[in-house]
């Protein structure tokens, strides 16, 4: 399961950047985490669907992630960044494994109907979460502080009047800058065309950060959509999950 991953430019630009969206994230329920050494981490139990701690070179090792997180309980994840640690042993299990992504900068392009644009706003943010998850409700994961603190929630230009009834919010994306490049994540399509969606996301972050380039971290269809948009894969990581209490 171990594996030699070379901490190249790329990589390590995407590994960052993820790094600090998490802290973002966290810093906005109160459980921001702190980066010793090779590793960030939260004392304390992080928001759903965040790690607790994110490995930020392939040299880290299980000493130097474990007894920096919470293992009272169950529940604790791992984000290894670059698919090098074995936390089996500490009651740990892979919850899924995917590919860190690079693309080059998009060229600037001039808005265009449909296209994509930055929310504005705690009630739209709202609206986003729930197109987001799926099942029409916001439980208050992106919290509005995200919005001051540089991260970019992106959806369909809406026009005229601006209800959930008039513009509901159909596709879009995070994008946070940091490391030297835009990070993208949590990308949707409520038709699941994740082409077009890609499309979209990156006109719109060419048009607001041009000449910087884009990361993040995909798998499976999701991975694949990427790979067709340009997206080259530059390197593994693992969520590891512990499941023992």
């Amino acid at each position: 399961m171990i594996t030699d991953t070379p901490a190249t430019p790329h990589l390590t630009a995407a590994v960052r950047n993820n790094a600090a969206w998490c802290d973002a994230v966290c810093r906005s329920h109160g459980t921001g985490g702190t980066v010793e050494g090779d590793v960030w981490a939260s004392a304390l139990r992080t928001p759903p669907l965040y790690p607790d701690a994110v490995t930020l070179s392939p040299t880290a090792t299980p000493d130097d992630v474990l007894p920096r997180i919470d293992l009272s309980s169950p529940g604790a994840s791992v984000k290894d960044s670059f698919g090098t640690l074995d936390l089996s042993e500490a009651g740990f299990a892979v919850l899924f494994e995917a590919r860190w992504i690079h693309r080059v900068a998009a060229e600037p392009a001039p808005p265009r109907a449909g296209g994509w644009e930055p929310v504005v706003g705690a009630e739209r943010l709202r609206a986003w979460e729930a197109a987001w998850s799926g099942d029409g409700e916001s439980e208050g994961l992106f919290r509005p502080a995200l919005l001051d603190d540089g991260a970019v929630f992106l959806a369909p230009t809406a026009t005229g009047p601006l209800t959930a009834a008039t513009h509901p919010v159909t596709a879009g994306a995070i994008a946070c800058p940091g490391a030297g490049a835009i990070g993208v994540s949590n990308l949707f399509a409520a038709d699941d065309d994740l082409d077009a969606a890609w499309r979209s996301c990156l006109e719109a972050t060419g048009r607001l950060w041009p000449g910087v380039p884009v990361v993040g971290y995909e798998h499976g269809d999701d991975l694949a959509a990427a790979l067709r948009q340009g997206f080259e894969p530059v390197g593994p990581l693992r969520v590891w999950l512990r499941t023992d209490g």
